[in-house]
Order: C-alpha cells, then structure tokens, then sequence
C-alpha cells in the first residue's frame, strides 16, 4: 500500500498562505479522486480543497484553525491495496482526474499554470511540480541523493561531499546565494517597508521560501531585541529584572501611552488594507454627489411586494449608466499606457459580513433583467456572508455599487475598488421636505456618491453617469420602457 501526500495548492489568487476551517474528512475515512477534504480561508473566502487521489486519509497535517503555507503538506492517502493493479516492481501510480492528468502534462513540459483547483494532480515524484528546486540548491530533507547529480542546464555542478544538515544548507552557502528565495512582491515590500534586508530573513517554506510569515517574525525579533536594555551592574539584573522587564506593557513613543493590547491582522484585513492601500497610492479620484427623489421607485417597489427590490433596480439601471459612458467600466493599463474598456459587465456589490467588507461580483450584469438580477444580488449577497463565494467571482468586478444605506449611513467618499475605476454609493432613504410644484411635500430622499478615477475621465462624464442612474430611479417607469 503506497502513501500520496497532497500539498496545500495555490488556489490561484497568489497567496502564500490559508487557515484551515474545517476537515470534511478524518483519519481511517475512505476518500475518492476530487472528493472535497478541506475548507480553507484565503484572503476573501472559504474554499473546499478536493484531493487529487483515491484511497484511505493517513494523516491530516493541519488542525483547524491553524495558517498553513502554500506547499506545504496537507492530507496523506494511502491508496487501496485492491485498486493498486501496476505491477509488483514498479510503484503504484495515484489516482489523478482528468483535469488533474493535464496539470501533470502542462508540469512535464513546463507550461503548468498551478492555478488548477479541481483535480490537481501530482507530478511522476513524490515532490510537487510546482514548487521546482531552484537551480544550484542541495535537494530538500528527505530526498536527498547519495550522489547528486547538477541540475540539467544549471553549468553548476552540485558537490557530493558537502550533505546538507539537517539545520539546513551550509553557511557558507547561504552567504553565497545573491538571490533570496521569495516569490511574493508583498514580501518584499513588508520587509523594505520594515527596514529589513530580505536575504538576511529566514525562510521557513519549502526549500526555504521566505513568506509574510517569516518576515513578520523578524520585525518581532528585531522589536524584541531593540526592547531589551542594556545589561545594567551585576546587582541590578538577574532572572527577576528579566521577568519584570517582559511584564512591562510597551509604551507608544508617540503618545506616552502604554499599549493595551495588539491583535495580529489575519489574511482578510492584509489583503484589505493591501488593496484599499494600493488604490489611494496610485488612483487619482474625484467625488460627486446627488439627492435623489426616489418617491416613484419606492412606490414602484411596493406596488409589487414580490418582485425585484430597491437595489435591483439601482444596479439595473447603473448597467444602462455603464452602457452610456463605458469608460467607467474598465481599467488604466499604466504599464502600457492604455486605457482599457469591458465588452461586458460584472457587478460588484459591496457586501457587510462578519468577517469583513467583501465585494464578490454579478457576473454577465449586462445581460440580466431585474427580475434575474434581484436573484444573483440574493444569492451572491448569501454565499458572502457564509462565506462560499469563489475566489473568481470574489475579483472579477468591473465596477462596484455599495449600498451603505442598508448600515443607515447617508453618503460616504467610498475608496474605489482596484483596479476598477468607479464606484458608486447608495445611501438611506429619508422622508424629506422637498418642492415639488411649488410646495413643500414630504419625499423620500437618498444620496449617490459616485468616485472616479479622473485619468479615465473628466467630470462631465461623471455627472453624466450620475445623472442617469438618478435621473431613472425619480422616474423608473419612462427608464424602465427604455431599457
């Protein structure tokens, strides 16, 4: 009976890491090719990880709730003695999916994206395609040869009289390697950001891989070390100076404050302040704002308790503002200097959850009544606060409508979503005096705020969005005929 282990996967959003939320399987269960084994949080969601092989689970390699890194092992399956037909003297093959068998293929020839999420598949090896070993590197513990060979068309060969430890590759090796083991450029900004020299931080992934984690580590240490004093006279230091000095609250040297507490941000609200970050640094926005008389619209809504909602009918009519200036429905290509525009729209709509603000997508927008509409807001505005939205569906907006009224807020200068280009917000509906006809009526009254990218356009054309929208929910009946 041969074991498979399966690698935590990169699900395809270029994280390094995912916590894991819950076994579907244990120990002793028997388990078939695709068969979900896992639910993993990554930065926006919670996706069920199927396992490439059929067989009996050996081992679980994580516990729930615990942050584990891309590549590193997840579940062992020993596969069934009776479905092992290879022969005696040749190892058993694991069970792989199609799909699973074209990674392999994409993997022989180089081509492998490692963004396949149903039926992975594995390499002819025990190690994972994807995580090739850098050119010139000792192989990792465990399969290390007795006699290595170069690695083909490194020029380098490879020593044989030097095994690497198990702490690791030899000193002066490490001192050699010019180049550190990283992949993520979030990696490296954390660790410039921290003032750290990224080959000096030790990386803990596989074959060294240096991730947030690590980084976040040596600033701690680095935190650490610049906390402790100096080592005062003989007679004032010791174990009890020691255990005082740590039951200190650190003191803010800005404020003179002690600190009472400091809680760790989790992926979610990294990959939050990331985005929102990047936004603001490299989008030059404009805000504009309108009150709207949405009286008829909400009359329209109550006429037919049944069918679409309120914000159906917004987002049905942002479509038709998108349609009419779709410069706000696209991107700014800045390493090519383009501006880029969408054959097609996906709605995002800002969702409040537990777990944070998220912004998953309507996906085809453009081609749904508001009747279809009202059920994919319904049913994306679920599987968001359950947290079931698929990583695709999570970044595919084109543009993004934010209903804040729903957390009884009447406007907001909302951050655009990047690299989208607009977003637009709906506030809460107020009875409000308002003239009509030369008097004073009570109306039901709400403001949009609108955000642009002012590269894409000027405010004309903002004003112009604007008015469209506005213009149909004052009067949703002659919008309606029109659309």
């Amino acid at each position: 009976m041969s074991t498979q282990t399966f690698d935590l996967p990169d699900l395809g959003e270029g994280l390094t890491e995912a916590e894991v939320v819950r076994w579907l399987v244990a120990v002793g269960d028997t388990v078939a090719v695709d068969q979900p084994v896992v639910e993993v949080e990554t930065a926006k969601s919670i996706v069920e990880v199927p396992s490439p092989f059929a067989g009996t689970v050996s081992e679980l390699h994580g516990d729930e709730g615990e942050v584990m890194a891309v590549g590193r092992p997840l579940i062992s399956v020993a596969a069934d003695a009776s479905a092992d037909t290879a022969p005696a003297a040749a190892p058993a093959a694991p069970a792989v999916s199609p799909e699973g068998e074209r990674y392999r293929e994409e993997e022989r020839a180089g081509t492998g994206s490692g963004n396949v999420l149903i039926g992975y598949g594995t390499p002819d090896t025990q190690t994972t395609g994807r995580r090739r070993r850098p050119r010139g590197r000792p192989p990792a513990r465990g399969a290390q040869p007795s006699t290595p060979a170069a690695p083909p068309g490194s020029g380098t060969p490879v020593s044989a009289s030097a095994p690497v430890p198990p702490e690791g590759p030899p000193a002066g090796e490490a001192r050699a390697r010019r180049v550190p083991l990283v992949t993520s450029p979030l990696v490296r900004q954390m660790a410039r950001e921290a003032g750290l020299r990224i080959a000096d931080v030790p990386g803990s992934g596989p074959g060294g891989l240096i991730t947030r984690r690590d980084v976040r580590a040596a600033v701690e240490s680095a935190r650490a070390t610049a906390a402790v004093p100096a080592p005062a006279a003989p007679d004032e230091s010791g174990p009890a100076a020691t255990a005082a000095t740590a039951a200190t609250p650190a003191t803010d040297a800005r404020t003179g404050l002690a600190e009472a507490s400091r809680t760790p941000m989790g992926g979610f609200r990294k990959a939050v302040a990331a985005s929102l970050s990047r936004s603001r640094r490299e989008i030059p926005e404009a805000t504009v704002w309108v009150d709207v008389d949405a009286t008829d619209l909400v009359r329209l809504r109550r006429s037919d308790p049944e069918g679409p909602g309120l914000l159906a009918y917004v987002a049905r009519f942002v479509v038709a503002g998108l349609r009419a200036f779709p410069e706000l429905n696209g991107l700014v290509d800045t390493e090519r200097g383009e501006l880029v525009q969408y054959d097609g729209i996906n709605l995002g709509l800002a969702v409040q959850t537990d777990r944070g603000l998220v912004a998953p997508a309507v996906m085809g927008a453009h081609g749904l009544t508001t009747r279809e509409l009202d059920a994919r807001i319904r049913e994306l505005t679920r599987e968001a606060r359950e947290g079931t939205v698929s990583p695709a569906r999570m970044n595919a907006g084109t543009f993004t409508l934010n209903n804040y009224g729903s957390l009884r807020v009447d406007g907001s200068a909302a951050i655009i979503n990047h690299p989208q280009v607009a977003i637009l917000g709906l506030g809460r509906i107020l009875d409000r005096p308002w003239i009509v006809d030369g008097e004073v009526v009570a109306r039901k009254i709400t403001q949009l705020s609108f955000a642009f990218d002012h590269r894409v356009c000027d405010g004309g054309a903002a004003a112009g969005f604007m008015r469209v929208v506005a213009d149909a929910m004052e009067n949703p009946a002659a919008a309606i005929a029109d659309l």
